[in-house]
């Protein structure tokens, strides 16, 4: 079995091939120690090997977030992610966002405000709003926050400013209206 719940220091060591290493990954809580080609993305791994599909393969290049996930609590698109390079990392998926079956409240209110239409972008989405938020908490800027903002205090949270940090995440289906109304409730 390639999962364990027992720590292990592997230091990323590479294998007597040289075409793979060891390493660590806390992924939703929970310590795996994994032998991976260092050819192997985070989004491969997380699909393939480790069965978790919420991370979805949109376009393979960065361009679309249907992979965000969160990697010690900063969104990143996953498919750009070479997995030896995450050695030791929290990965969050959106599988690992609820408590039991409890859903988190950005899940919650992209279902009460019907935020999708195929789904197929949502846990990406849903990654990334919560990233999002607590960016805009920690006072990080984006392109639209007021150039007067104090910086040292959360960004607040207006229409344009959720619609500029989520823009890295496509939906063709086109439900950004319902995807903005999600992440303001939640954010309130």
């Amino acid at each position: 079995m390639e999962s364990t719940q027992h720590p292990a220091d592997t230091g990323g060591a590479p294998s007597a091939d040289g075409q793979s290493s060891s390493l660590v990954l806390h992924i939703n809580g929970v310590m795996h120690t994994l032998t991976v080609d260092h050819r192997t993305t985070v989004l491969d791994l997380l699909r393939e090997r480790l069965g978790l599909t919420g991370a979805k393969k949109g376009c393979d290049h960065g361009q679309c977030g249907a992979c965000t996930v969160l990697v010690d609590g900063r969104r990143a698109n996953s498919c750009l992610l070479p997995a030896v390079a995450q050695d030791g990392r929290q990965i969050t998926t959106v599988e690992g966002l609820a408590e039991g079956e409890r859903l988190h409240p950005l899940q919650q209110a992209f279902l009460e405000r019907d935020a999708l239409q195929c789904g197929y972008c949502t846990p990406g989405q849903i990654c990334s709003a919560v990233g999002m938020l607590a960016e805009a908490a920690d006072g990080f800027p984006s392109h639209v926050t007021p150039p007067a903002a104090d910086p040292a205090a959360p960004v607040e949270l207006t229409d344009d400013e959720i619609r500029e940090r989520m823009s890295g995440n496509l939906c063709r289906c086109g439900a950004y209206p319902r995807i903005v109304e999600a992440v303001r409730e939640a954010a309130s």
